[in-house]
């Protein structure tokens, strides 16, 4: 079953190549979606797929060589018709 949630990330987020490894996970994992930075220096972001592809993802993109993931604020919002992930600017 799919399911769709936004977090806000908090840590060492931006400038390090975050929301690039995020497409390329996306695309791996098969989930749809999008991720930005923040003007406050967080990154937001949507996942949908199955909650095990969502946890694969979020534990893979944490292991990025510079990215410094502290905090994870997760919310359940409502599946959309969607069938990529994106970068937004």
């Amino acid at each position: 079953m799919k399911i769709r949630k936004h977090f806000i990330l908090t840590g060492l987020v931006q400038g390090v190549g975050l929301r690039y490894r995020a497409q390329h996970l996306a695309r791996l994992l098969q989930v749809t979606g999008w991720v930005k930075n923040t003007w406050d220096g967080c990154v937001e972001m949507e996942l949908q797929g199955k909650e095990q592809e969502i946890a694969n993802f979020l534990e893979r993109l944490s292991m990025g060589n510079f990215i410094r993931i502290e905090g994870v604020d997760a919310k359940e919002i409502p599946v959309r018709e969607e069938n990529e992930f994106c970068v937004k600017s």
